[in-house]
């Protein structure tokens, strides 16, 4: 009992201390009375953003990942790609090796067709014309010299062709800062992608993806930089020889880029600094970046930046440093839709301040058949407050009914049975969807009412029926006829049913407004919306069901029963 009352006075002073907050933040709002709903939602959702801005050296990125997380750029580059498949054939530079065999025919003065080694001084042995040197020769140039060599011998009707069949294998060694370093073999003309690959690929942790050399003999013969390969597909040609070492330098100064780009990662820098400019080459940026959160640390200490892509491309970035790219430019310009019974296009980019009456006026309709007097926006804001709020409702229903405790078993019982009721309500009313509808007609009058990006605005057709849905025996729609209340549309549906709660229907309008029944007018296009009663004996759930009932048949036109 002690402990209860202990939870039930701390819940208590959570409770006051909710309130206490919501109020201060609601005291800093103005909402005038004569402003649109919606605009007053958006007014409410942008001082919150602007609060929490105030925190923060600039816009929150919910998609920024850990950089202790991300991968280095390049890192997906060795997955067995490059050592799988050989290449068919030689590069055109290729120039012959010894130990490559090359196939000779001729045919005319000189019978011969042989395949001939590259003997270790450079040499091919053609039988009754000697020794031709060859090394150092391109494909192309090979045969231009054998047919002169034989050409010197046999003067007259002899014909040449040559094919450099085969070529001598190499053992490359592959060092520094890959997965496992060691002696590996390939042909000449095999590129380094390949022996790295062979190698098992760069280490990630502490590889550089952009300072790797080719030694032979100690001497550097190439550099290569795979960021100019990863994005332009550059890559040095070369051939290697026996003894050559592929040396991977240690990784270098790495920066964090995250945010709107196409994939998170760390970045490594050219040398110990480098402009964004020269880094922004390698990144892909997602349409719409216009801004960036920079930040890192230097002698002074830590230090962050929000910065336009115009100024970030003059500073200069070192190792920690971070760069989180986001969308922060307002269009100019806005798309609204518009549906229903009317003439031309259904999509406008209209100017960001324009007012729902300057559209109106540039939209013919006929008004035989359109009701322009129950137009209405469905708007993307006031979905989201309708959504929000009852979830808000239905987490209230459960916190305060599922965990309440019974004093006696009949009260368990009936506990129970509440629970179950509770639970299979709330999880049938968390599947409907808000219609998000902004009413804006009043006394046959349309407000002229900001637009805004993403709103529908609904030109309803004339209507000459009634519809009768919710608790009622058939629900159907019907013809209008004038003079008729509501009680005799019930009545042609097949009346009320046992569950039905007489004293709790409403009228759906077409212009999105939903007004009780008992004191309004019917009109053509109307639904007559009979809600469920509550069976629950405990008051007090009743209540809370009931009000639950009503917020679900306003905001999304539905008689959800128990």
């Amino acid at each position: 009992m002690i402990r209860r009352c202990l939870w039930l006075a701390c819940a208590v002073l959570l409770l006051l201390s909710t309130a206490s907050s919501a109020q201060s933040i609601s005291a800093r709002v103005e909402s005038p009375v004569d402003r649109e709903t919606g605009d007053v939602f958006d007014d409410l959702e942008t001082t919150t953003r602007s609060a929490e801005r105030a925190l923060t050296y600039g816009p929150r990125d919910t998609r920024a990942a850990d950089s202790e997380g991300m991968r280095p750029f390049g890192a997906n580059l060795f997955t067995g790609g490059f050592r799988s498949v050989r290449a068919a054939g030689l590069n055109p530079t290729y120039q012959v090796m010894p130990g490559d065999q090359i196939t000779i025919r001729a045919w005319g003065a000189l019978e011969l067709d042989r395949v001939l080694p590259v003997d270790a001084q450079g040499n091919i042995f053609i039988p009754q014309v000697g020794p031709v040197f060859v090394q150092g020769m391109t494909a192309s140039a090979l045969n231009r010299e054998v047919e002169q060599a034989i050409g010197e011998v046999f003067t007259d009707n002899v014909s040449v062709y040559t094919n450099l069949q085969g070529v001598q294998p190499v053992a490359v060694f592959v060092t520094g800062f890959v997965r496992q370093p060691g002696r590996y073999a390939g042909t000449p003309s095999d590129s380094v992608l390949n022996f790295l690959d062979q190698a098992g690929g760069i280490d990630p942790a502490s590889g550089s993806f952009r300072r790797i050399e080719v030694l032979r003999q100690g001497q550097r013969i190439a550099s290569v930089d795979l960021y100019r390969f990863l994005l332009n597909g550059h890559l040095p040609t070369l051939q290697f020889e026996e003894g050559d070492t592929i040396l991977v330098a240690q990784q270098g100064a790495m920066v964090s880029v995250s945010g709107e780009v196409a994939a998170s990662h760390r970045y490594e820098l050219s040398g110990t600094q480098e402009r964004a400019d020269a880094l922004l080459r390698w990144v892909s940026l997602n349409p719409g970046v216009s801004h960036a959160l920079y930040s890192g640390t230097r002698d002074s200490g830590p230090f962050a930046q929000y910065l336009n892509l115009a100024d970030l491309r003059r500073q200069d970035l070192r190792a920690g440093d971070e760069l989180v790219f986001t969308r922060d430019q307002r269009d100019p310009t806005i798309l609204v839709q518009v549906e229903g019974r009317f003439h031309g296009p259904s999509r406008f980019t209209i100017p960001r301040d324009a007012q729902l009456l300057e559209l109106l006026d540039s939209i013919p309709v006929d008004p035989r058949l359109a009701d322009v007097h129950s137009i209405s926006i469905k708007r993307q804001s006031v979905a989201r407050r309708q959504r929000e709020s009852l979830e808000e409702s239905l987490r209230r229903l459960e916190t305060t009914y599922l965990g309440a405790s019974s004093a006696t078993v009949v009260e368990a019982d009936i506990r129970v049975k509440e629970a179950e009721l509770i639970q299979d309500f709330v999880a049938r009313a968390r599947e409907l969807e808000p219609n998000g509808r902004l009413v804006v007609a009043e006394g046959g009058r349309i407000r002229n009412v900001g637009l805004q990006d993403g709103d529908i605005i609904t030109i309803p057709e004339r209507s000459d029926s009634i519809f009768v849905s919710g608790e009622v025996v058939v629900p159907q729609a019907m013809v209008y006829r004038d003079g008729q209340r509501v009680r005799d549309y019930i009545d042609r549906a097949g009346g009320l049913t046992r569950r039905a709660d007489r004293n709790n229907i409403l009228l759906a309008r077409q212009s999105g407004e939903v007004v009780d029944a008992a004191n309004a007018q019917l009109r053509p296009g109307d639904e007559i919306l009979v809600l469920p009663a509550v069976p629950v004996k405990n008051l007090e759930l009743a209540k809370t069901l009931a009000e639950i009932i009503f917020q679900i048949a306003v905001t999304s036109r539905v008689a959800l029963d128990l």
